[in-house]
């Protein structure tokens, strides 16, 4: 069961951080680069820099982030054993 909870535990604080991560990044890029007169926007692939480095790539930064933190640290875990055995340890359903 302990070892369950460390895993759940370990699986939310990557998330967490993955999720910190990506909005930093989108929020840097949409606000630091965007942050100019329209005219003066560059463009790659017709759209502005701001929004290109923001979404477009800062999507696939976080998809692949994501998919490697799942390959790497994510376990199956069996959440009908896990409720099951809870009251065991005082939990609540």
């Amino acid at each position: 069961m302990k070892k369950i909870n460390k895993q759940l535990k370990k699986e939310a604080i990557i998330t967490t951080i993955l999720y910190l991560i990506y909005f930093v990044w989108w929020y840097s890029f949409a606000y630091g680069l965007g942050d100019v007169d329209p005219k003066d926007y560059k463009y790659i692939l017709g759209l502005p820099e701001w929004f290109f480095y923001s979404c477009i790539l800062g999507f696939l930064v976080i998809t692949t982030l994501l998919w490697i933190s799942i390959r790497l640290f994510f376990k199956e875990v069996d959440l009908k054993t896990y409720e099951k055995n809870a009251g065991r340890e005082g939990w609540k359903k």
